[in-house]
C-alpha cells in the first residue's frame, strides 16, 4: 500500500463478518452488519500536544482493534476498501496473547 496517514490518523481494514449464526443459519450479505473489528494497516506519526511536542500513537500496523460502528471514512486504495479514522475513534486493541491464555 502506498498511503501514509498524517498526524493521529490510522488506516484500518475491516475483518470479515460472521456469515453464519451459532445455529448454522447463513446470513445474506444484505442483512449483515459491518464488523466493528479491524486490523491497522498504517498509522500516522502522532499528534502534537499544547507544547508542540509530537506524541506518538498507541496503535501500530498489525494491531487488531475495535472501533465504533460509524467511525472513520470509507476509502478505496489499490482496489481495497479501507477506513481512515483518528486514533480517538479506536476503542481498544485486541490482545491475542491474553485470549490464548484464557483458553488454555
Amino acid at each position: 500500500m502506498k498511503f501514509r496517514p498524517l498526524h493521529d490518523r490510522v488506516v484500518v481494514r475491516r475483518l470479515s463478518a460472521e456469515e453464519k449464526t451459532s445455529g448454522g443459519i447463513i446470513i445474506p450479505d444484505t442483512a449483515q452488519e459491518k464488523p466493528m473489528e479491524g486490523e491497522v494497516m498504517a498509522a500516522g506519526p502522532g499528534a502534537r500536544n499544547e507544547a508542540g511536542q509530537l506524541v506518538s500513537l498507541d496503535v501500530k500496523a498489525g494491531d487488531r482493534v475495535l472501533f465504533g460502528k460509524w467511525s472513520g471514512t470509507e476509502v478505496k486504495i489499490d482496489g481495497e476498501e479501507l477506513l481512515i479514522m483518528k486514533e480517538s475513534d479506536i476503542m481498544g486493541i485486541i490482545e491475542a496473547t491474553a485470549a490464548k491464555k484464557k483458553a488454555a
